[in-house]
């Protein structure tokens, strides 16, 4: 696949790494010499291309091959930014998948689809997330949002006290746009069937669409 990622810094570097040792083709577009200088002939830059431009730059965008890219990510300190690369790279290139980062948590409602964004990662947002899971029981926990809210990746550790207890996947009824997708039970992850019956501690993975928040709260949570 081919990967472009816009900004330089400590989280465009990491990501392109990840993806060159996993046999992506990776190029970095950032606007700063002095980290290109700093970067771009060290070791763990090996197999990554580094460009020097403004990524929110049309010319420079199709100048690195963006209507060839897989995924566009645009990972820099600025939430403008990112949002002008993203809707540049969906609208212009047509990138079947663009990511995006969100630096302020107050901005956090704009990267949805009108930019061009098909999936948002607040690291604000990420960890509050986390920090409910790991502290939340009964508690209906959002862990990530796709396609710009749409659809969401949301978790449960059923309490003594819930209706989804004691019964099979397959008696919830969970509606048509929700799916429990895994569950935690013992620090094992396991891939749910129909005839699983759930317990009391169990953490419960669904992904759902907006619409079936309300419905699958009510079949977990109670």
């Amino acid at each position: 696949m081919k990967v472009i990622i816009a900004g330089g810094g400590s989280v465009g570097r990491f990501t392109a790494r990840e993806m060159v040792a996993s046999g992506h083709s990776v190029t970095i577009i950032d606007n700063d010499r002095a980290t290109m200088r700093e970067y771009q002939s060290r070791a763990e830059s090996s197999g990554i291309e580094w460009h020097f431009g403004d990524a929110c730059d049309y010319s420079v965008l199709d100048e690195v091959g963006t209507r060839g890219a897989d995924v566009v990510a645009s990972v820099t300190g600025d939430d403008e930014d990112n949002l002008v690369v993203s809707l540049l790279a969906k609208q212009e290139f047509g990138v079947p998948r663009v990511v995006a980062r969100v630096n302020n948590p107050k901005n956090y409602w704009m990267f949805n689809e009108m930019w061009g964004v098909d999936i948002s990662v607040s690291t604000p947002h990420l960890i509050t997330s986390l920090v409910q899971e790991a502290t939340s029981i009964g508690n209906f926990v959002r862990l990530m949002q796709l396609k710009g809210g749409k659809a969401e990746l949301v978790e449960v550790t059923l309490a003594e006290s819930s209706p989804a207890v004691n019964k099979a996947i397959a008696e919830l009824v969970l509606p048509r746009s929700a799916s429990i997708v895994a569950v935690v039970r013992a620090e094992r992850v396991m891939v749910p069937t129909k005839d699983m019956v759930l317990r009391p501690g169990d953490e419960v993975m669904a992904l759902i669409t907006e619409d079936a928040e309300a419905a699958v709260s009510k079949l977990l949570v109670g």
